[in-house]
């Protein structure tokens, strides 16, 4: 099949490239030249395992190809995927403003029985709305989709050719059954293929995700609470995470959620509530108990100092909002971040993937060690706020050694208390007694 892909962002290059190597031809169109130059030569802007490898190959094969051009990208493609950003508006609504103007840029060149895809995370009744738009500006009825994409970053070339479920919604049957063959590769496992309407495909992907927020939201605050009432939230997550009912996905307690996803989408989710004159009393609060929890690292680390972190240093690991990508998008810490420099205090990072696009935040404004341990060279404290498996195991000898007190604040309770108890550490973690 040919594909247009508008967008090389996380979702539009994943998915092309995955389309491709599933044996379509794929166009992907984005406006920004630099980037597209950057694909041209193999370069992928964005870190994600697999992804680099796989846009080589399938480029190298004449299945993906890259460019500026709107009519190269869209005049001969059968299906074309909408894989643009959908930021949050000043009220938490998204702002589709960049939506609409690829609607407009692509219907002058829409072959007629094209059908055209959202996977942007889209308000409801956003389907509609490209419906209506392209029909005023072609003189026909256009065909239209909702895909939502459910990507995890950082494992998402896997969750694309091996997904739980596909959701479609369509106006008919023939796209659907289009769809369908589009997918049918990555279904072999018998995973269900899901066709709805696109209004109940829309609202099916903000709802995954608030729900997922909510999880964690519930746990932090439940973690927050065993701290106090000499409880160890481990012990509690395994009590109810057998429960089938329940079960353990999502329920780590942790430094807050960050990434490109959970809080633009329960806020987004909220504002169309509020606008259908429901109160989203619940999805407000998963959103400010994830703000608050955001917060509760520096607080440990302010309240441990006496409240005074001038002259401090605080070593960082971890930056991305999780392992196995780049992406700072609201990652907690940041926020840690500007809590600590606020304080007066020096803060030295590391993070294997998310180093370059801290520094292009912070510039100097921080120090950027080359290895964990490079980090913690004078540190009064280490901060751990992103769970990377360069971080479970390290040398606690060369840890002591190299830090000025030994005192470990852990946002993803990546140690035993005990252990760190019996090597001398001051150990601070989420929803366990500080030992």
């Amino acid at each position: 099949m040919r594909i247009g892909v508008v967008g090389t962002g996380y979702v539009g290059l994943v998915t092309g490239t995955c389309f491709a190597d599933s044996g379509n031809t794929v166009t992907c169109l984005d406006i920004d030249a630099g980037k597209i130059a950057r694909l041209e030569q193999g370069e992928v802007p964005i870190y994600e395992p697999g992804l680099e490898e796989l846009v080589e190959r399938n480029a190298r094969a004449g299945r993906l190809r890259f460019t500026t051009d709107t009519a190269t990208a869209i005049a001969d493609a059968e299906v074309v995927f909408l894989a643009v950003g959908t930021p949050p508006s000043a009220d938490g609504s998204a702002d589709l403003t960049a939506l609409w103007k690829v609607v407009d840029s692509i219907a002058p060149h829409l072959a007629p029985a094209a059908i055209v895809v959202t996977k942007s995370t889209v308000p409801v009744g956003t389907c509609a709305g490209i419906e209506e738009r392209l029909r005023a500006r072609t003189g026909r009825d256009c065909r239209v989709a909702s895909n939502p994409e459910f990507l995890k970053e950082g494992a998402a070339i896997e969750d694309f050719q091996k997904p739980d479920r596909v959701v479609v919604g369509v106006r008919g049957v023939e796209v659907a059954e289009i769809m369908r063959a589009l997918y049918a590769p990555f279904l072999r496992t018998e995973n269900p293929f899901l066709v709805m309407s696109p209004e109940s495909s829309e609202m099916t992907k903000y709802v995954a995700n608030a729900l997922l927020a909510t999880k964690i939201s519930f746990i932090n605050e439940v973690a927050n609470l065993c701290e106090r009432m000499e409880a160890d939230i481990d012990d509690v997550r395994r009590g109810i995470g057998h429960d089938s009912r329940i079960g353990f996905a999502f329920l780590f307690p942790g430094a807050g959620y960050g990434g490109s996803c959970f809080p633009k989408d329960v806020q987004a989710l909220a504002a169309m509530a509020r606008a259908k004159g429901v109160a989203p009393r619940l999805l407000v609060a998963v959103h400010e108990t994830n703000l608050a929890q955001k917060q509760v690292l520096g607080e440990k680390i302010v309240g441990f100092f006496g409240g005074n972190l001038a002259g401090r240093r605080v070593a960082i690991w971890g930056l991305a909002f999780k392992p196995r990508t780049d992406d700072i998008r609201d990652a907690p810490a940041i926020d840690l971040i500007e809590r600590l420099l606020a304080g007066g205090a020096a803060v030295r990072v590391h993070d294997p993937e998310a180093m370059a696009n801290v520094r292009a935040l912070y510039g100097d404004r921080l120090e950027y060690a080359a290895t964990p341990l490079d980090a913690l060279d004078g540190a009064d404290c280490l901060a751990i706020v992103t769970e990377w498996g360069d971080y479970r195991r390290p040398d606690f000898d060369a840890v002591a050694r190299r830090m000025k007190s030994r005192v470990i604040f852990d946002g993803r309770n990546l140690y035993a208390p005990a252990e760190m108890r019996a090597r001398g550490f001051a150990y601070q973690a989420i929803g366990k007694a500080p030992v």
